[in-house]
């Protein structure tokens, strides 16, 4: 029974390691992590993603298929058994109904595989034939990414660059009237320190829902099995001068670094150190939107995401990634469809400045970067309408809210980007010379003829940069 079991064990040993040889050398596989920023839609993206290369009808700016060389795509079963699959048919099923809906977002993360069988390029392609190549979509929120610059950070040094962010946002205003009147020194008290965790996450709920970005520690907004545990049971607080042991302060102390370790490291380590590809999805429309604080604000997130993408700052960050890099990472401004083509070169220009200001912040080098304005899913048509005399490119859609179809104007984005940053670096309360409305519109009915994925904007683009050059 022992020698049976344990032949049995190396027999799956070996099949494993020949599993994992053939992967490497005959069927390549490319992992493509896929996160976004507030409300960024990344369910969206992922679903018009994978339904558009299983039929490419739309996607002629993707090289191979210009080419003729993908030949076949299809989903198969995803290699890691204990990570949740991401509802691909459901998803699909809620936009193409008569009455499409804009799919449930995901909370969690989760894996799908997609397989193309791809004919080789160049001399070799009359030599050889097709090989399949496996693209393994790695969705993950957004916050869990964001919470990697946590792993830099004592709890000090994290508390009062929290404090200070959030002292003028009226979303934080009973947070901090909470944490002022708490003496950090006091013995701990567990109701108080659950009050304090409680009302610091409401706060990064309704931060989160009014469109910030810097809401971490991303748990707190997505606690799965660990809800009311202690490891989610602290909040920021101004050191005392000195304090005990037993102090409230010091326990929130060693749940921050419980957090770090026990939440943050395992998922880079077990998830986030294996991705080869990235693409971080951002509603930068709905940034501007908000004002110049909310721009300044994703310019900051951002900052913190490519610091995520450079091991090699670090001895511990080296080890937690194993010296692997990212290649390329794309920044996707999505609901490109919200604009009038026209302007879209704008909306990629201040992705590009921010993309640029966000390297320097993170003194970032490795991978590659590149910043495209798209939409997943073209929910709106173009016209251009008569007012006051003047003509007004606008985009046409149903509204979500009222399901009324209206021509919506969203006024003009600036041809210099320094317009924007400028005003948000300098913290101003509002764009002084413009405004930028925004409208959600809900998802159009379909019509696809066959081998036609969902209509979209420059996704055949971000395929291109994303996976291009491996198929």
């Amino acid at each position: 029974m022992v020698i049976g079991r344990l032949a049995e064990g190396l027999t799956r040993g070996v099949e494993t390691v020949t599993d994992g040889i053939s992967e490497t050398l005959f069927e390549p596989v490319i992992r493509l992590g896929v996160t976004g920023l507030a409300r960024s839609g990344k369910t969206v993206f992922i679903t018009s993603l994978v339904a558009n290369l299983l039929d490419r009808a739309r996607m002629p700016a993707l090289v191979a298929q210009a080419e003729g060389r993908i030949s076949a795509a299809y989903l198969q079963p995803q290699p890691d058994d204990t990570l949740p699959r991401f509802d691909y048919e459901t998803h699909l099923a809620a936009l193409t109904s008569p009455t499409p809906t804009w799919p449930d977002s995901t909370r969690a993360i989760s894996e799908l595989r997609l397989t193309l069988r791809v004919k080789p390029s160049g001399l070799l392609g009359g030599l050889q034939g097709p090989r399949r190549i496996h693209i393994d979509i790695v969705d993950y929120p957004g916050e869990w990414l964001l919470d990697l610059a946590l792993l830099d950070k004592s709890f000090e040094t994290w508390s009062d660059q929290v404090l200070t962010r959030i002292a003028p946002r009226v979303e934080a205003a009973e947070y901090l009237a909470l944490a002022a009147e708490t003496d950090g020194a006091a013995k701990l008290d567990e109701p108080k320190a659950q009050a304090l965790a409680a009302a610091f996450t409401g706060y990064l709920n309704a931060a989160r829902d009014a469109g910030y970005y810097d809401c971490t520690p991303g748990r707190f907004l997505l606690p799965g099995d660990l809800a009311g545990s202690p490891v989610l049971t602290f909040a920021p607080l101004t050191r005392p001068d000195s304090y005990k042991r037993s102090a409230l302060w010091r326990e929130m102390e060693r749940r921050y670094e419980a957090y770090k370790s026990r939440v943050v490291t395992p998922f880079f380590r077990d998830h986030f150190s294996r991705i080869d590809r990235q693409v971080v999805l951002v509603d930068a429309l709905g940034a501007i939107h908000k004002g110049p604080r909310a721009v300044e604000d994703m310019r900051l997130a951002m900052g913190d995401i490519l610091s995520a993408f450079r091991p090699g700052r670090n001895d511990f960050l080296t080890r937690l990634l194993r010296g692997k890099r990212v290649e390329r990472i794309l920044f996707a401004a999505t609901k490109a469809d919200h604009l009038h083509h026209r302007q879209h070169p704008r909306l990629t220009a201040i992705m590009e400045a921010l993309v640029r200001e966000a390297r320097t912040r993170a003194s970032f080098a490795g991978a590659t970067s590149e910043a495209l304005a798209i939409a997943a899913l073209r929910a709106t048509t173009e016209e251009t309408v008569m007012h006051d005399g003047q003509e007004l490119d606008c985009v046409r859609g149903t509204l979500l809210d009222s399901g009324k179809r209206a021509a919506f104007y969203p006024g003009e984005l600036p041809e210099d980007p320094a317009r924007l940053l400028s005003a948000a670096h300098q913290g101003a309360e509002s764009w002084l010379d413009a405004d930028y409305e925004f409208m959600r519109f809900a998802p159009a009915p379909l019509t696809l003829r066959a081998g036609e994925g969902p209509p979209h904007i420059r996704l055949d683009r971000a395929a291109q940069f994303l996976i291009g050059d491996k198929i």
